[in-house]
């Protein structure tokens, strides 16, 4: 960050596995960052919303229901906080002149495409979380033309939570053999190079050098939860051949999963902020600093 980039950041959902990251990689770039965990601020309280909101600069509302499969059972209560939430954040961003970074997902998109989806390729969410998240980003467009930005992302990890990385390292102590599915493909994204892009992000908005509307944050290539999870046994000393391959008809869950959910990235050199390294250059860090967190109980 410059000087001329405003350093008054509110970060939502600041107890998560992406909301540490953000105010860890605000304060290191010298913001003044309020971070407020989900019982520091319910985001679907528009009075106490509107109260935080005040006085910053940039909102990133990290704050999600992110059960995707219970969302199945209490879809009222997924989208209450999903899309509800982002709505009564917007509408205190419109109020304030702030700028919202609102976060969504791949699951907006129904997962059947052969090419990366786009910015604009149309959404059809097929389960519920994907529908509230949808809610959430309409909210925000609708409230914030010039100043809302959707940035969909997806296959997080990171070291503050529990996430598919630190799952097959787990397992890879207890078992001689881990079975992963092969037949979904997407970009796994580590939540600290997510953070990173939201913050020049955030930055490049308020100069007014980046386009409102929607963007897509995740790591460059693709994978399968297989490649990551071999991948994340190499990088870490295992064998690799211990990782099998199997099929999503093993492991069937009660949301529907997209079985394709690579995302395009062309919108960030209308930004000017860069995209994200390639998956595997980020495991390689994130395994680095994940190691002494996990260790350490986090």
């Amino acid at each position: 960050m410059d000087d001329a980039t405003p350093t008054r950041w509110l970060v939502t959902g600041a107890a998560g596995m992406l909301g540490r990251d953000l105010a860890e990689v605000l304060a290191g770039a010298g913001a003044e960052v309020t971070a407020l965990t989900r019982a520091e601020l319910d985001v679907t309280d528009a009075g106490a919303v509107e109260a935080a909101v005040a006085g910053h600069d940039v909102v990133v509302n990290a704050a999600a229901w992110t059960d995707v499969d219970g969302a199945e059972t209490e879809e009222a209560a997924a989208t209450r906080i999903n899309g509800d939430g982002p709505r009564a954040l917007a509408a205190a961003c419109a109020a304030t002149g702030a700028v919202l970074l609102q976060v969504s997902t791949d699951y907006v998109f129904p997962g059947d495409a052969t090419a990366p989806y786009r910015h604009d390729s149309p959404t059809s969410p097929v389960n519920a979380y994907g529908r509230g998240k949808l809610a959430g980003e309409r909210a925000v467009l609708e409230l914030l033309p010039e100043r809302g930005y959707v940035v969909r992302t997806a296959w997080l990890y990171g070291a503050h939570g529990r996430n598919f990385v630190a799952t097959m390292l787990d397992l890879a102590a207890r078992r001689e053999t881990v079975d992963v599915v092969d037949d979904q493909r997407g970009q796994p994204t580590w939540t600290r190079a997510l953070a990173r892009q939201l913050r020049d992000l955030g930055a490049a908005a308020v100069k007014g050098a980046a386009p409102a509307g929607v963007y897509h944050g995740t790591a460059s290539g693709t994978a399968t939860w297989y490649d990551l999870a071999r991948g994340a046994f190499e990088l870490t000393g295992l064998d690799p051949e211990r990782v099998r391959p199997t099929t999503s008809e093993r492991f069937v869950r009660p949301a529907r999963r997209p079985s394709y959910s690579v995302l395009a990235h062309e919108r960030w050199a209308d930004a000017g902020v860069a995209a994200q390294p390639h998956w595997r250059e980020q495991l390689s860090e994130a395994l680095r600093t994940m190691a002494p967190a996990r260790s350490a109980g986090a």
